[in-house]
């Protein structure tokens, strides 16, 4: 295994198996872990939302014999370049911001920045290119989504901070990882309606739930650095938390998919994912850190399964 910097390139908190490793030159390393490349849950994450707002958005476009399969799936494939690209570039800022606290962290402490394998100036050339990649990305949609998706950069801007000021830093991460559920709606109609908006408050919600399982990893390095968070907040009564907050996810998106006028199988996908929250709730243990890693993750399917729902839905309504 090379050595590099005077450790072996990795980092504690992502698979040492991946993809990065194995594929990439040893040099590249930082920057895919700048990125997140070995973690592709992040993107995921933040893709859900782009696809299920495209998705019901095409249904609703089907009903009104607007529907076009080839924009359709373009704007899917950007939806994924584009998730892949800023959620990249998100997570080099948070490292350059959060340089100090991660050196404190240690889950974190192998990473790029405080390692010393990667300097503040290259960091912030990276987040530039990647930058570059997401402005490509949205000028391929219309300027009512190319404005919509530059006001998001403010939200991006000020989430890093807001573990330093608010026990709520994860309302402030939902508000940036949920955008793409107003994107995807943009992009087809070139306005908003209250079906993308009530998908986007339903998508912060869920943020927030899958996130608070997610910081109960770093709640004792938390307290001692004083960094703030729902897991702090919540405690032992994260689950009743949990209970309101997906419960409160999948009333908002029934509500979303009644005012768009999706069909069947996206109520089925919401009946799915709901029988999925109830799992994580119930096998929850918050003092498991790998355990409480996994059933984050188990969020992407979560996402999969209510975007199958929208899909199947819209097969259904085409003529």
């Amino acid at each position: 295994m090379q050595q590099i910097g005077g450790i072996d390139g990795r980092v504690a908190d992502a698979p040492s198996n991946n993809w990065v490793y194995r594929v990439l030159p040893p040099w590249l390393w930082p920057y895919a872990q700048l990125a997140r490349w070995d973690r592709p849950i992040g993107w995921q994450l933040l893709m859900w939302p782009c696809f299920w707002s495209a998705a019901m958005a095409a249904n609703a476009a089907a009903h009104l014999g607007q529907f076009s399969g080839r924009q359709l799936i373009f704007h899917l494939v950007l939806y994924f370049v584009g998730s892949v690209a800023m959620r990249g570039a998100g997570c080099t800022y948070n490292d350059l911001v959060d340089h100090k606290i991660d050196m404190e962290v240690a889950r974190t402490r192998s990473r790029p920045l405080p390692s010393g394998r990667v300097t503040r100036t290259q960091a912030k050339v990276f987040i530039v290119l990647q930058a570059l990649v997401g402005l490509l990305v949205v000028l391929q949609l219309n300027w009512f989504s190319v404005i919509l998706g530059v006001v998001s950069l403010a939200i991006v801007a000020l989430y890093p901070f807001a573990k330093r000021f608010t026990d709520w830093p994860q309302f402030f991460l939902g508000l940036a990882f949920s955008w793409g559920a107003l994107m995807g709606w943009a992009a087809i109609f070139g306005s908003l309606s209250l079906a993308p908006i009530l998908l986007y408050v339903a998508s912060v919600v869920w943020t927030i739930g899958y996130d608070t399982i997610y910081a109960h990893q770093d709640k004792e390095d938390d307290e001692l650095i004083g960094v703030r968070s729902t897991a702090r907040l919540f405690g032992d009564k994260t689950k009743q938390w949990l209970v309101g907050l997906y419960g409160l996810t999948l009333v908002l998106a029934v509500c979303a998919f009644l005012v768009a006028g999706v069909g069947l199988f996206a109520y089925l996908g919401l009946l799915i994912a709901a029988g999925m929250f109830a799992w994580q709730i119930v096998t929850l243990d918050i003092n498991d850190g790998d355990q409480c890693l996994a059933l984050f993750k188990s969020n992407n399917r979560v996402g999969l399964i209510i975007f199958l729902g929208l899909f199947l839905s819209l097969l259904f309504v085409l003529p």
